[in-house]
């Protein structure tokens, strides 16, 4: 029986039931509006960011345009070259922190002057989307990382834990907890709702003896509660409901700290599965980097970090070069992969912005300017190099804004930006 011809269409959240059990369905076509004409595929979005860079040479084209000579690490994504788009000359304002290192902390957010006195950062661009979209999923965002730090922060300034243990993370995503272990679950977000009643009801006894600057923060604190309130009501119901089935073998950690490529790989597995069983749609996920030598890379001998202060030695260049050209290698694994799921007339990287790139335009200085930004996917027309002014940077939120668009958020500003759109990003 067809559901398109019966003039129906199957609720996105639709499940089978029989002889006991309860099976969720797949993204199907039939869960579209009657007489679409094709399945309405969900809207993703996932920032990768290297905390120790790129070579920019070997990243960033000399010539703008689509008719630019791929440098070293481009050439490793040749098989997808119509499917992304490289810009140069971006840069959050104001970047300069207490090294360079804690621009990390702002890639997302574009807050100024990272850990520095006083220093509070904003809401990140995929927690935005998140408060967004998030609703729509099991996991409303997930933060993620292969070494590193967090890249997501709340509206009130707190960085969200990064999970590193793709073993723990693929549990989390697709692992059934017992009957008990739900129950308990269940218990535990009912309990905390309950704190949450006692807490706004003493809190607004409190308010009418506030003045109205203390007031106006508590108001503040209000609106984060209810949040919280409607997110524990949106998990007792998800808590419910049976995890996607995935025909992939529960991974292990990877047993080498130092194999960075094969904890790339593994992360990059699960953030697919994750799209493409919908259970979130919004994924930040730091790649990091390391004081130690990488394993299982050919010719390279050397600390990372201390590569990436090569001072334009030639001979830590070309083993950075053997790093991060590696990076890119697995880069265009993922790129495949993604492009191998088919779904609603293409396939899942048309429907997944990818943001990949570094908060450090040149790590051995620890330069927060000219990042080094490629943008994948996402249903943009790709292909070239946006080429901005490398001596007054076009602010890198301005590439913000219309990816929160996209992903149904309206809002005209974020962050540092100056406008809601940019050169070079094409619908």
């Amino acid at each position: 029986m067809s559901f398109i011809a019966t003039k129906t269409s199957l609720n996105r959240r639709a499940f089978l039931k029989g002889t006991g059990a309860t099976v969720a369905l797949p993204f199907l076509s039939a869960m579209t509006p009657a007489f679409a004409k094709t399945a309405a595929a969900p809207k993703r979005f996932v920032a990768m960011n290297a905390g120790l860079g790129f070579h920019a040479p070997n990243f960033i084209p000399t010539e703008a345009g689509a008719n630019y000579k791929a440098p070293v690490y481009l050439k490793k994504l040749a098989a997808h070259r119509k499917d992304f788009t490289v810009f140069s000359g971006l840069s959050h304002p104001n970047s300069n922190g207490a090294n360079g290192h804690t621009s990390e902390l702002t890639w997302l957010t574009s807050a100024p002057r990272p850990g520095l006195a006083g220093f509070k950062n904003t809401i990140s661009l995929d927690q935005l989307m998140a408060r967004h979209i998030g609703a729509a999923t099991r996991f409303p965002s997930m933060t993620i990382g292969a070494r590193g730090s967090s890249l997501s922060w709340t509206a009130n300034g707190v960085q969200i834990p990064v999970q590193m243990h793709p073993a723990k993370i693929f549990r989390q995503l697709f692992v059934d907890g017992t009957e008990q272990e739900v129950a308990e679950e269940l218990k535990n977000l009912e309990r905390g709702r309950s704190i949450l009643d006692t807490v706004l009801d003493d809190a607004k006894l409190l308010s009418i003896s506030l003045g109205a600057r203390d007031r106006e923060k508590l108001d503040e604190y209000f609106t984060s509660v209810r949040e919280l309130e409607i997110r524990l009501q949106q998990n007792k119901e998800w808590a419910k409901r049976p995890k996607p089935k995935v025909d992939y073998k529960e991974p292990q950690d990877v047993a080498d700290r130092n194999d960075i490529l094969a904890k790339q790989r593994l992360m990059n597995d699960l953030t697919l599965l994750a799209l493409q069983t919908d259970s979130t749609r919004v994924i930040a996920y730091s790649l990091g980097g390391m004081n130690a030598v990488p394993s299982n890379i050919p010719g390279v001998r050397t600390d990372w970090h201390m590569l990436s202060h090569h001072g334009r030695d030639e001979q830590k260049i070309e083993e950075l070069t053997r790093i991060e050209a590696a990076e890119f290698a697995v880069f265009s694994e993922f790129l495949t992969k993604l492009k191998g799921v088919k779904e609603a007339g293409g396939h899942l990287l048309d429907h997944t912005a990818i943001l990949f790139g570094s908060n450090l335009g040149n790590a051995s200085s620890h330069s927060w300017r000219n990042l080094p930004i490629l943008l994948a996917g996402g249903g943009y027309k790709h292909g070239h190099h946006a080429a901005h002014d490398p001596e007054n940077n076009t602010p890198f939120a301005n590439l913000f804004v219309p990816l929160a668009q996209r992903m149904g958020v309206e809002i005209d500003q974020f962050g540092s930006s100056t406008a809601s759109t940019i050169q070079g990003l094409e619908s």
